[in-house]
């Protein structure tokens, strides 16, 4: 089994890298940077951002009930709860504590996947990404880096983030570096209230979720966990105010996983890394809402859902030609 391990500050600028171990490659090959591994729930942040930016909150109320979607030329499609079981009536921070799939596929197919995908690429996911349903489950897959830049993009107030691993490359002796710094920070993505609610659900992940496993002894973090249906892939993505860190472990045959779950050996691996990582730093709470304070506002008004100017586009040029605009 392998495991690749990255660790940023908030800005992307990389600090640390396991590729994974490598026996027959010569150590060619980066599971960090080169391996597109199926996503699982670790993708489920995208839809909830998606979400909270068009006007849900972390309080809103989403059923947690068997789902039927009927996919043109594959038929009907329902997805399942890891624990088979529904709970009815819950809270957007309950079902991303929980891990509801039911929950995740309602929000995503009420914001619209076409949404979906564009948060999640202006977030740094560039790979290419499903176009069905199952694209709130993360049946896509992506890089340890993408994944964990685009985690990033959440702790820093909903602006992207371009990872990098160099400030600057220069000769010695010479006055110009031959290659400056290439990452950093980039365009918003999502609003920053819409991002300090994500954080405070991705907190309660840990606190009360699926997470529990990664808790830090002196300071806030955030995650999200992720197991791919096959149990193929296991993800443990978090971060604390400063420091933002991912973990996969599966393997390169993508033989089924035994006994590991996002949640299990992927967090514990995830805490003990930080532990090393902030040893010597001051705690600083994490950039989120008081949940307290945030219930008693009155609920905003829900925005129109957005849409890339590439459909607004051929919207029009259809209107035109059949008289419909």
């Amino acid at each position: 089994m392998q495991t690749a391990v990255i660790v940023m500050s908030a800005d992307g600028a990389v600090r640390a890298m396991v590729g994974g171990r490598d026996q027959n490659r010569a150590g060619q090959f980066n599971r960090a940077v080169q391996a597109k591994r199926q996503t699982g729930s670790s993708f489920k942040p995208f839809v909830y951002a998606t979400a909270l930016d068009l006007g849900y909150r972390f309080d809103s109320i989403v059923e947690d009930a068997p789902i039927t979607i009927d996919i043109p030329g594959s038929g009907p499609w329902t997805p399942k709860n890891y624990s088979g079981k529904f709970l009815g009536p819950i809270t957007l921070t309950q079902a991303l504590s929980y891990s509801i799939n039911t929950a995740a596929v309602r929000v995503s197919e009420d914001v619209g996947r076409d949404l979906v995908r564009k948060v999640a690429r202006d977030f740094g996911i560039k790979s290419e990404l499903a176009k069905g349903p199952a694209l709130a489950l993360g049946a896509s897959e992506s890089t340890l880096l993408e994944m964990t830049g685009a985690y990033a993009g959440i702790l820093n107030g909903g602006t992207s983030v371009s990872p990098y691993g160099l400030i600057e490359l220069a000769l010695q002796g010479d006055a110009e570096p031959l290659m400056g710094k290439s990452g950093g920070l980039g365009e918003r993505v999502i609003s920053e209230d819409a991002a300090r609610q994500l954080v405070y659900m991705m907190n309660q992940v840990a606190e009360t979720g699926s997470g529990r496993r990664a808790l830090l002894p002196d300071r806030q973090i955030a995650a999200k966990t992720g197991t791919t249906s096959a149990a193929r892939d296991a993800w443990f993505i978090g971060y604390t105010a400063n420091y933002v860190a991912g973990v996969w472990m599966g393997y390169d045959d993508n033989s089924k996983l035994t006994g590991v779950t996002g949640g299990g050996l992927p967090a514990e691996i995830w805490r003990e890394t930080m532990l090393k990582v902030i040893e010597g730093t001051e705690p600083k709470p994490l950039p989120m809402i008081d949940p307290v304070a945030e219930a008693s506002r009155e609920p905003a008004v829900r925005k129109p859902k957005r849409q890339d100017p590439a459909q607004n586009i051929l919207e029009q040029v259809l209107g035109a030609i059949f008289g419909t605009n």
